[in-house]
């Protein structure tokens, strides 16, 4: 981009960080989630360094928070209430450390930094002032120089002490925050009374605070942390561990979780430890503060125009983040479906770099309006590959391209077709290289043939030298065939032998998933094994017969019916058992406390992964289903539920806390 292009980067981020400011801290209405306000801030943080020529008086970097609400009575802090300045990887934490001993040298200080290493509550902000022990006022922190006085709003919170320990003149500075379960509650309330749930805690805890009746905010159950000493009349303590110590003593809440850290080898210890079990608290988190624990250090460093010196936020690798769409590439699948791929620039969500997002079909790219050159929002769940779910059109430049499938397969040439019904576009071609090789990759697979030493490339290469044409030509490598390629060793060679000719008895269930049948997962070849036990019944079945079965409709009993009389599939079969394949029986399981119990399964579990739920299910008789339907006997809810929890309700279906399902599996 020439300066230019720069420039009116510039000016959209900053609009557009503007209007979201403005939904979230005057009108209480956010659209998205705080981590995408983070994103795009650290965007044009990272321009504004780059350009200081180019900066604004208008940039949202040189404010804190947002304007107070005038249904309010405004109050000025006595001292500026600051914001903290992030970090999102250890390199930006080391790097902070380095700026500050530069600091110190310079005043000719030598000794070595330690640390307090607290929690980051996600909530709202308050200030609380104290005239002889006596609660006098509370106030948010609005623009960081003027707030609103939420005095009998605050009082409502029972943490929040009346009365102190001490008769001492104090101004402390904490967080508000509210219980996850009851989000759930007043969030229900909220859908129940055709109002708009609240996003998260901190929306909801802001909602609170900010009702003119202190009634309704007694009702939300609010809590609260104090962390910190704004102003005394009185001897400040020596450090920050001290401080919070000392305000425990006066009768103020404090997070016990906070740490003395000598240095930051042990702050990203914590870090580490708390990314795991962020979710498992009943507030929300969303990193770590890291303070200089001397608070004469703490003078010494003073603040910069906008945070103090001497603290950072040390923040979790946000679930949702923005970036560009530098290009739309076209993936092909083991079934021949194309799937558009949105290549990014390159950036951090859940701990990891991401560079590529599922753009899933034509119609979705339609439906969201995406565009090369959009910038755009993505979340990313676990290891699965970021989805788009958002697209922010107010920073479109007008050279954003659009884009659509090709007419032909960039694999092969040829046509590419999109039956009648289907969402999805598909290469004609069923001998295309890329289909081969999918369902070669799809084959060896953990939950299929799980042949290890068999990735990608070397499915590639072995294809390539005319080794392999199918899967079943796997089981006919000798270590010969091999040694002479590219990458193989003798011991390589041997290994992946041994582990092909390991892999050749197999369950009826991880058989039927290898077969990479249209529409057939991991749950409907479990239910097909079950079934029906044996692959030769499978192959007898007629469409009647399967269409009967639990969860397998007209579409997925066609796709399995029409799998096994192609004449194709039916020599490879034969090929497959030619080459020494044994598939096992599934055996009937039965007998178990869940015989005939159909559950479902919703939200995340958190004493065990679900797969493993789901196999303690089935081993003691019960069966599981992908939808809840008037045939679901249990919904074990975990945290987070979908909308699988509401069609339960509605059906009056048994509901299963996890805690519950454990007991009865005990």
């Amino acid at each position: 981009m020439d300066k230019k292009d720069i420039k009116k980067r510039i000016d959209k981020l900053i609009a557009q960080i503007d209007k979201m400011r403005y939904q979230y801290h005057v009108l209480d209405q956010p659209e998205m989630d705080d981590a995408v306000y983070d994103s795009l801030t650290r965007e044009l943080k990272d321009l504004e360094d780059k350009y200081p020529d180019l900066k604004s008086e208008t940039s949202p970097l040189l404010r804190i928070g947002g304007k107070p609400l005038d249904k309010f009575i405004k109050v000025s802090h006595k001292m500026r209430q600051w914001s903290l300045q992030d970090a999102f990887t250890f390199e930006e934490i080391q790097e902070w450390e380095e700026r500050l001993i530069k600091i110190l040298d310079k005043e000719g200080i030598k000794e070595k930094l330690d640390y307090s290493c607290e929690i980051k509550i996600d909530g709202l902000k308050i200030v609380l002032t104290y005239k002889n022990g006596i609660f006098v006022q509370g106030a948010t922190r609005g623009d960081g120089k003027i707030g609103e006085n939420v005095t009998a709003q605050l009082k409502t919170i029972q943490s929040v002490p009346l009365k102190l320990n001490k008769e001492i003149d104090i101004t402390v500075i904490g967080e508000a925050w509210l219980n996850k379960d009851y989000l759930k509650d007043i969030n229900k309330l909220r859908e129940a009374n055709g109002k708009q749930p609240f996003a998260n805690s901190r929306n909801a805890a802001a909602g609170s605070i900010r009702q003119l009746d202190p009634k309704i905010t007694a009702e939300r159950r609010l809590d609260s942390y104090i962390y910190d000493i704004d102003n005394i009349v009185g001897e400040f303590p020596v450090n920050q561990i001290k401080e919070l110590e000392f305000l425990k003593k006066l009768g103020f809440r404090t997070n016990e979780e906070y740490k003395h850290c000598l240095s930051l080898k042990d702050v990203e210890k914590i870090y580490k430890i708390w990314d795991k079990k962020r979710d498992k608290q009943v507030y929300g988190i969303d990193g770590l503060v890291i303070k200089v624990n001397s608070k004469k250090m703490q003078d010494l460093l003073g603040f910069t125009g906008k945070a103090p010196r001497w603290a950072i936020a040390y923040k979790f690798s946000p679930e949702k983040v923005t970036t560009q769409v530098l290009d739309i590439k076209v993936q092909v699948g083991r079934v021949g479906t194309l799937t558009p791929v949105a290549i990014l620039k390159p950036v951090a969500v859940s701990g990891s770099i991401v560079s590529r997002a599922t753009l899933h079909n034509q119609d979705e790219i339609d439906r969201m309006d995406i565009r090369i050159g959009d910038t755009v929002v993505i979340q990313k769940a676990g290891d699965i590959i970021p989805d788009v779910v958002k697209v922010l059109t107010d920073l479109r430049s007008g050279k954003e391209k659009k884009f659509r499938i090709p007419s032909k397969c960039s694999i092969c040439n040829s046509d590419i077709i999109k039956p009648e019904g289907e969402v999805n576009h598909y290469c004609s071609n069923k001998k295309c290289f890329a289909i081969e090789k999918e369902q070669i990759s799809h084959f060896v697979s953990r939950p299929a043939f799980n042949i290890e030493g068999l990735g990608p490339r070397i499915i590639e290469q072995l294809i390539n030298e005319g080794l392999i044409q199918d899967a079943a030509d796997l089981f006919t490598l000798e270590e010969g065939d091999l040694k002479p390629l590219e990458r193989f060793a003798d011991k390589s060679a041997s290994n992946l032998i041994t582990s092909i000719a390991g892999a050749k008895t197999i369950n009826l269930s991880n058989f039927i998933l290898s077969l990479g049948i249209r529409h057939v997962g991991s749950e409907t070849a479990i239910t097909l094994a079950d079934h029906f036990g044996s692959l030769d019944k499978i192959q007898e079945a007629d469409i009647e017969e399967l269409i009967n079965i639990q969860d397998i409709g007209d579409i997925v009993a066609q796709s399995i019916f029409d799998w096994f009389r192609d004449d194709l599939k039916r020599r490879f079969l034969k090929k497959l058992f030619k080459s020494g394949i044994k598939v096992k029986k599934q055996k009937a399981v039965g007998g178990g406390i869940f015989d005939d119990k159909t559950f479902v399964l919703t939200g995340s579990l958190q004493s065990m992964p679900r797969e493993e739920a789901k196999a303690r299910i089935r081993s003691l008789g019960g069966k599981i289903s992908s939808s809840v339907s008037s045939r679901t006997d249990y919904l074990i809810a975990g945290e987070d539920p979908g909308s699988k929890y509401i069609k339960a309700e509605k059906l009056n279906i048994e509901i299963l806390e996890e805690k519950d399902f454990l007991k009865m599996i005990k």
